[in-house]
Formats: structure tokens, C-alpha cells, sequence
């Protein structure tokens, strides 16, 4: 693969591939200030890295919300969807993406070759984007015991701080000051409630590691990429 990457490697054994691009990848970001001929060139090596893999990649304008699309293996390329902050499929060969910078990518697998991606920030993480996920493939006849989800890179607890709303907000405390949140372990509790067994978590913060990633809270316009795909 051309394209420099953090692999995920909980799946390997399932024949999954899934990764967060690097910064060293440049942005992929659809709405940032680098030119649309370079951004779409790096889109366009991607698909020529996964081309033994998957007929094409999807990726949707992120809203912070909790809609989860479906998707059949009915088109080639890149598809740009309407808005939403997950996908999921039922079948090999159709690649999953979302844009991070803080925000959490979380990954979502199936031995069957079924998988589902998220971005959760804050917003989507009080709106369990990670449980509609869940269902959606639950409805595909998958049960949550026998997924695996990961957490990828995003900002740690140490580095995110939030206001007394919010922190009130995805605690379910009452909260009069500021204060950290760590947002993937509620992301790892929600994923352990709606019925996952196999949970794990990058060992990398965006905000720490941000000579790795691009970081929001770090003042990067930069956007890197979450990826999961079945082979075909």
C-alpha cells in the first residue's frame, strides 16, 4: 500500500482489512482548504491501494449524528453519500470510510465478512452511533456477541476538554465547571452494553501523537481517514 497508514490489526485473523491513514498521507478532508485536484489524487491512490480488495469506497458529509447507511456492492469507485456518520454492509469487496481528527473512527466486524464504520465525536457518542451500528448489522442477522469493535486513534481523556454541559451531558452527572471526558471508553462501554464482547482501543491520541495525525484541538484543517473492508 502506497498510501502510509496505522493498520488495525484485531481483525487480521478474520481476513479484515481496516486502518486510519496517517498524516504523512496528507488530508483527505472534502472540505478543507488544500486543492480538490490533490485531495481526490489521494482518494484516487487509495482506491488503486484497495483495488485487489474492494470495488469501491464510500464516504459520507458528517453531520455529528447517529444515521448509519446501508450498503450493497451495486457501484465502482468512489460514492460521496448524502449525510450521515456510519455505513455498514453485509458483503465482501465494499469499503467503508470516515473523516477523523479527533474524533473517534470506530471500526466494526463480523468473521463473515460483514463490517460497519463510525465517526464518533462527542455528538454522536450521546447519540450512540456506535448502538445504531450495532443494530443495523443486527438486523442483517448479526448478533452484538459475536462482532469486534475497535476504537481507533482520536484525542485521549487527558487532552479533551469539555464544557459542564457537555461533560454533564455524556456522563449523565451533574457537572458545574469543565472538565476531561474520555471519550473512547464511553465509546468501548456503549459498544460492551449493546452486547460486544471483543472491544479494543488505539493506543494513540491525535492530540498526543500529533506528529502522526492531524488534531483538531491542535489547530490542524487537515482530515485523516478510517477505512474497513472485507476482501472480495
Amino acid at each position: 500500500m502506497q498510501t502510509p497508514v496505522e493498520r488495525v490489526d484485531v481483525f487480521a485473523d478474520w481476513g479484515i482489512l481496516a486502518f486510519t491513514t496517517t498524516r504523512e498521507a496528507g488530508t483527505f478532508g472534502l472540505s478543507g482548504t488544500d486543492p480538490v485536484g490533490e485531495v481526490m489524487g489521494r482518494w484516487s491512490q487509495l482506491l488503486k491501494d484497495i483495488a485487489g480488495d474492494a470495488r469501491g469506497v464510500c464516504v459520507a458529509p458528517q453531520v455529528h449524528g447517529n444515521v448509519v447507511l446501508a450498503h450493497a456492492s451495486s457501484w465502482e469507485g468512489f460514492l460521496r453519500t448524502r449525510p450521515a456518520d456510519g455505513h455498514a454492509t453485509m458483503e465482501r469487496g465494499v469499503a467503508l470510510a470516515v473523516t477523523i481528527a479527533d474524533c473517534a473512527p470506530v471500526f466494526i466486524a463480523h468473521p463473515s465478512g460483514a463490517v460497519a464504520i463510525a465517526h464518533s465525536g462527542w455528538r454522536g457518542t450521546e447519540a450512540k452511533i456506535v448502538h445504531e451500528a450495532i443494530r443495523v448489522l443486527a438486523q442483517g442477522g448479526l448478533a452484538p456477541d459475536e462482532l469486534r469493535v475497535h476504537v481507533g486513534p482520536a484525542i485521549c481523556g487527558r487532552c479533551y476538554e469539555v464544557s459542564a454541559e457537555v461533560r454533564s451531558r455524556l456522563t449523565g452527572e451533574p457537572a458545574n465547571r469543565p472538565g476531561n471526558v474520555d471519550i473512547r471508553s464511553l465509546i468501548a462501554e456503549d459498544a460492551s452494553s449493546a452486547g460486544v464482547r471483543e472491544i479494543s482501543v488505539s493506543p494513540y491520541c491525535t492530540r498526543c501523537d500529533n506528529d502522526r495525525f492531524y488534531s483538531h484541538r491542535a489547530g490542524d484543517s487537515g482530515r485523516q481517514i478510517g477505512v474497513i473492508v472485507a476482501p472480495r
